[in-house]
């Protein structure tokens, strides 16, 4: 919504999905991960430190670190 892309009232259009948590989500409580799959990535939400997260991590998913969240090009 910041970055123009999706007005406050309305969900973003494809190919943007929203990410959502509780209220109170935080990136001490989650992480934001994603795997890149047929050239594409997908992401999901997941509390940190928990069996999901460690299955994630294995399964191949990373990370994704604050910093790099934006709506813009990065580099």
């Amino acid at each position: 919504m910041e970055a123009g892309i999706a007005p406050p009232d309305e969900q973003p259009k494809l190919p943007w999905h929203r990410i959502q948590g509780t209220r109170d989500a935080s990136t001490m409580w989650y992480a934001v991960m994603r795997k890149q799959e047929k050239g594409v990535y997908i992401g999901t939400l997941v509390l940190r430190h928990g069996d999901h997260h460690a299955s994630l991590l294995e399964g191949g998913w990373e990370e994704v670190s604050v910093g790099d969240i934006s709506a813009g090009p990065t580099g």
